[in-house]
């Protein structure tokens, strides 16, 4: 429990377990629809015929509609609960998906896509107010297995993807409709959202909440702008400057993924033995140290063992920032969810963009030595920003 949590309603432990299969299965299901969508694409770039420019504007719609709407997201969450929200919202979400291979026209496939990242985006909120709600009902942490689960449903949406002879419309509509039993299911296992005894707001405490949900936000976009880097260029930096052979070039991705799946399986246990705050700088460190080896000895085998690294220190940042955002006192969880998860999606899309630029001008291996930089910042500044949290 996090200090000050003594008023926390306690739960009977069959219900906390039942509550924690169900956020288990939450995650799972967003990170197979998600998954889902990115097996989509090719099949929707040669549907209409588009280059790769017009391509990205579809992309870049999905993340468009989860950043025009994750504040507003936030408020009704926080109005409605996470339950009803989970339920709502993971409706819209695999109907969506489900779409995504019938749209006729390209127009009507952008305004769909905006829909579905604003669903994605209101189901992510959701679902970690729930997460938080269950970390706070137990004894030991279970944030970093939740996001684990989300891993393991990409994983599980992009195998069911390569299955011989199932189209792009089959693979939605399997994918959909486990995602719609799921948020159908949500209601009877959730936990109710006034169990946050701190998310009442208290007088004078608006402003110090911003505050505190502004730090968080900064740090999260901070680490997000690295994951996101890692993701998108690990492949090109092992290609253009470990000079990889060509079948070599995907473990890059692989190895990187591998560590974030590891680091999420293993977090709660290393954070219940060294606490939340030496997790978060010993995940920092990790994460710089991974990238800095694959930027001083850019080689094979020295750049995979650094993308593990980085993947292993790099998985536990997010799970322990917003469960430090669910606890700011004087806002509820979802709207301080709801604005840390939009400086890390912010983050996540500029940070492969920042790494490019830097790149055109001082060359990737710098690129890469200023992202180890930022994990450090992170990995100081981190414990600091949830220490009052955690």
């Amino acid at each position: 429990m996090h200090p000050g949590s003594s008023s926390v309603p306690a739960f009977h432990p069959h219900r906390i377990r039942n509550a924690t299969r169900a956020t288990m299965a939450q995650f799972f299901v967003n990170g197979a629809t998600f998954a889902t969508w990115g097996i989509l694409i090719p099949s929707v770039k040669d549907r209409f015929a588009l280059s790769d420019a017009v391509l990205s504007l579809a992309m870049l719609a999905v993340a468009g509609g989860a950043l025009l709407t994750m504040g507003q997201s936030g408020k009704w969450i926080a109005r409605v609960g996470s339950a009803r929200a989970l339920r709502q919202a993971g409706i819209l979400y695999a109907a969506t998906l489900l779409l995504i291979p019938l749209a006729p026209q390209f127009w009507m496939l952008v305004a769909l896509l905006l829909v579905f990242g604003s669903a994605m985006a209101a189901f992510d909120v959701a679902m970690s107010v729930q997460a938080a709600l269950v970390e706070n009902g137990r004894s030991r942490p279970i944030m970093s297995t939740l996001h684990a689960m989300f891993s393991i449903g990409g994983i599980a949406g992009s195998a069911l993807g390569a299955l011989p002879g199932l189209s792009p419309l089959a693979h939605a509509a399997l994918v959909a409709v486990v995602t719609l039993s799921v948020a159908l299911s949500i209601g009877p296992f959730a936990l109710p959202d006034d169990a946050h005894d701190e998310t009442a707001s208290t007088p004078g405490a608006d402003k110090s909440a911003r505050r505190m949900v502004l730090v968080l936000g900064v740090i999260s976009f901070l680490a997000l702008m690295c994951e996101g880097g890692m993701y998108d260029w690990a492949a090109v930096y092992m290609r253009d400057i470990a000079q990889s052979p060509a079948a070599w070039v995907s473990y890059s991705y692989a190895a990187f993924s591998t560590g974030m799946a590891a680091g999420r399986l293993t977090g709660d246990r290393i954070r219940a033995r060294i606490g939340g705050l030496r997790t978060l700088l010993w995940s920092g460190v990790a994460g710089a140290a991974g990238i800095a080896l694959a930027a001083a000895l850019p080689t094979p085998l020295a750049t995979m063992a650094g993308l593990l690294l980085a993947g292993l220190g790099i998985a536990n940042l997010m799970p322990i920032f917003f469960l430090a955002a669910a606890r700011v006192p004087g806002m509820p969880a979802a709207e301080s969810i709801a604005a840390v998860a939009r400086f890390a999606y912010v983050g996540m899309l500029l940070g492969p963009v920042c790494i490019g630029g830097v790149a055109e001008h001082l060359g990737l291996r710098v690129s890469f030595v200023g992202v180890a930089l930022v994990m450090m910042v992170v990995a100081l500044f981190g414990p600091r920003a949830v220490k009052r949290f955690i």
